[in-house]
Formats: structure tokens, C-alpha cells, sequence
């Protein structure tokens, strides 16, 4: 996105080749910006003055690139609507569009979901206080600001990732902590650099991997070049707290995000809590870890992980409801997920509800030695991690967890 809106030619590198990274590609090709073919080796995007050459953009199933795209329509001169598939359209984007009409955009909403036309225009700055610490949300404002030329400034609860400030950053716009805040500053020159950046593996991704390696029976495994931007491996500090240790190795910088190889061996894991301060640096690894505490030893708790009943499924409930479905005890107390470990071979149907994290982490469960661990679907996977199932038997020398029938 931010290749998108400089004026020129930009390169990236290492991107994800899942549908999420394709659907953001779509729509910047139905405004008008020169994006190749999506690959891992590298892609160009050249930026130009966006114009809508569709009726409707569509974001496919991801909520960033809806979101997203929402701040950095809000300061253009056009109308727009954004669309998306059904699981899309059911998740709540006013979150988004009332921080962004405080600014003045002009936004046709028909519920809290998709579809929903946004009218662009001359903005305001903003001082917004989030009542929840959402990624999107932020860097949804941030978008505006850039894009209308005006300043904004953003608190949230507790710390979100923050992918979006560090890119800002290194490309030398605006961009500070002040008391707490996020602060961007237009400067005079509105005009954003081209740029080459090699992206980081996805730390989301790799958590599947490392979890099939500590329930494993024996060896080690290294998966290279992740993320490790602490506001997003949450997972690696309660993962410690449970008894794995994850090392890294080769530490590095790409485009201002710290970068490792990281090492891992199997593992007896004990469960623990994990507060609610904690959800948004691991909101996308609670499936995995859940998975993982049912076979730790003792009682693990997440703490207000409500949010999950708003992503691509509600996950909150299915996680609870599919570890009950494979043997274990699982429960959704109000906003929290309890999960009782359990030494038992895990043997059931798995409902994923088309949701890739459930099929991902109910797969990994499914190698455990004894496991019958059968998934409605595994196509889902595609949306974040196409090779997710290669991987798997790559690292397995057995695999026991196969389709429904």
C-alpha cells in the first residue's frame, strides 16, 4: 500500500504469497497502480495517482486490506466502495469508519459490515483514543492522515503491533511516540519515497512450524528469517513461560524490523495464564497455543480474548468446541478460553469453519503420535500460508492427520 501511493517504481522482497497479499494486490490494480504478479522473489509496484477503475474493490477474505484501505480512501477526491467475501462482509468495520467520518470523510454504511462506499475528500486531524488496541485500526488513521495531509494522534489500551509506525519510520515520514501516543506530523513535502525492502518472514506462520516441533518426539528445527517484532511474538514469551525454549539466532535488521533464525526442540510444556495485556502482541497465535496447552501439563487461561468472535470465524467458541471434538477440555467463560492439558492421543472431526489459523493448528495436533485428527477443509490454508501442509510433512517424517470424508 504504501509502494502504491509514491510516485514511482518501488521493489519488494520475501512477500507472502498467501490470498490475503493477493486480494490487497487486486485492489491496487482496480485503483489503477502497476502491481506485478505476486511472488516470493520479488515484486514490483509502481505508485501513480489512484483512480477507481472498478465499481467495487474487492478484498477477498482479508479484514487488513479492508481496513486499511478504508484510511487511505478517506483522503482521496473519489468515491469508492469495498466489498469482500461473505466471511468478510460479517466482521465490524465501524471500528474503523467512526474514527475516520471524526475526520470527515464521508462514509455510506449499511451495519457495521461490508459493503460500504467511502467518499473521499479534505480532512481534519484527529486525537482518537481506541477502545480497543487494533493494528487495523491505527494504521487505518494513520493512512488518513497521510494521505489528507494532516496530523493525527492515537492511544490505545495496550501496545498493538506496530508494522505500520516502523515502515512510516524508515521511510523518514513523520512519525513519533509522544507520552505514550503515536503522534504523525505531516511534513512539507507530501510526496512519499519509492523504496526496496526485503520483508521478513511472517511470525504468524511460523508459529505453526515451531509448535509441530516442540510436540514432536525428537530432533531440531530452525526456520530462518522471522520476524521477531516484539509487539507480535507474544507467543515466544508465554511459549518460554510453558517450558519451550525458542532460541534466535542471527539476529538482523530489515527495513527497521528485527529479524532472526529461530531454533527449536521439543518440549514438556505446563500450562500458565496468559493476561489480557498480552492478546495483542499474540491474538493471531491463540489457536496454536491452545492446541499446545491441551497437551501441557495443568490448566491454561486466556484472558479476554473476545476479539476472537470477530475474526475470519469465531474463534473464540470453535477452538473450545473442536479441542472438546478431539478429547480434550476446553471452555469459553465469557471473554475467556479455558483449556485442562491432556496426555491422551487426540482423535475427532475438527470443524474449521473455512478459518486457515484453525485448520493450521488443528493439523499440527494431528501429528502427535496416535492422533486421528480429521479437518473439514484445507483449502483455507492458501489465505496466509500455501505451503502450510508441504511444510508440514517436510519437518514429519509421518503425518496422520488427513481430510473428512
Amino acid at each position: 500500500m504504501l509502494a502504491a501511493l509514491a510516485r514511482g517504481t518501488s521493489e519488494l522482497r520475501g512477500l507472502l504469497t498467501g490470498a490475503d497479499v493477493k486480494s490487497t494486490a487486486r485492489v491496487l490494480r482496480q485503483l489503477g497502480v502497476d502491481v506485478a504478479p505476486i511472488r516470493e522473489s520479488l515484486v514490483t509496484v509502481r505508485g501513480v495517482r489512484l483512480t477507481p477503475h472498478a465499481a467495487r474493490l474487492h478484498c477477498g477474505n482479508s479484514g487488513t486490506t479492508a481496513r486499511l484501505m478504508l484510511g487511505i480512501l478517506a483522503g482521496q477526491k473519489f468515491a469508492a466502495t469495498l466489498t469482500g467475501d461473505s466471511s468478510l462482509r460479517r466482521r465490524p468495520m465501524r471500528r474503523v469508519t467512526e474514527p475516520l467520518k471524526a475526520m470527515g470523510a464521508d462514509i455510506k454504511e449499511r451495519g457495521d459490515g461490508l459493503p460500504l462506499t467511502v467518499r473521499g475528500g479534505k480532512l481534519r486531524g484527529l486525537t482518537y483514543t481506541s477502545p480497543v488496541a487494533s493494528a487495523q485500526v491505527k494504521s487505518a488513521i494513520l493512512f488518513a492522515g497521510l494521505t489528507g495531509n494532516v496530523p493525527v494522534t492515537i492511544r490505545e489500551p495496550y501496545r498493538s503491533r506496530d508494522h505500520t509506525e516502523r515502515l512510516f519510520a524508515h521511510l523518514g515520514l513523520g512519525i513519533h511516540d509522544r507520552g505514550g501516543a503515536i503522534v504523525f506530523e505531516p511534513s512539507s513535502h507530501s510526496s512519499l519515497p519509492t523504496f526496496h525492502l526485503s520483508v521478513p518472514g511472517d511470525p504468524s506462520s511460523a508459529a505453526f512450524m515451531i509448535a509441530a516441533a516442540i510436540l514432536a518426539e525428537g530432533g531440531e528445527l530452525t526456520v530462518e528469517n522471522v520476524g521477531v517484532n516484539p509487539t507480535r511474538v507474544g507467543f515466544l514469551v508465554v511459549l518460554e513461560r510453558m517450558g519451550a525454549h525458542v532460541e534466535r539466532v542471527n539476529l538482523r535488521d530489515e527495513g527497521g524490523e528485527p529479524v532472526a533464525d529461530l531454533v527449536v526442540r521439543p518440549a514438556g510444556l505446563s500450562g500458565t495464564e496468559v493476561t489480557a495485556a498480552e492478546i495483542p502482541t499474540l491474538v493471531d497465535e491463540v489457536p496454536i497455543l491452545a492446541v499446545l496447552a491441551s497437551r501441557a501439563r495443568g490448566a491454561t487461561v486466556f484472558r479476554e480474548v473476545g476479539e476472537l468472535r470477530v475474526k475470519e470465524s469465531n474463534r473464540l467458541e470453535l477452538v473450545a468446541a473442536n479441542l472438546r471434538a478431539v478429547g480434550a477440555q476446553a471452555e469459553a467463560r465469557g471473554n475467556d478460553l479455558h483449556v485442562e492439558g491432556s496426555y491422551a492421543p487426540p482423535r475427532g472431526r475438527v470443524e474449521t469453519a473455512s478459518d486457515h489459523r484453525l485448520a493450521m493448528a488443528f493439523a499440527v495436533l494431528g501429528t502427535l503420535d496416535g492422533a486421528d485428527v480429521k479437518l473439514s477443509e484445507r483449502k483455507s490454508v492458501s489465505i496466509s500460508y500455501p505451503a502450510f501442509f508441504d511444510d508440514l510433512r517436510r519437518i514429519h517424517v509421518r503425518r496422520t492427520t488427513r481430510d473428512a470424508r
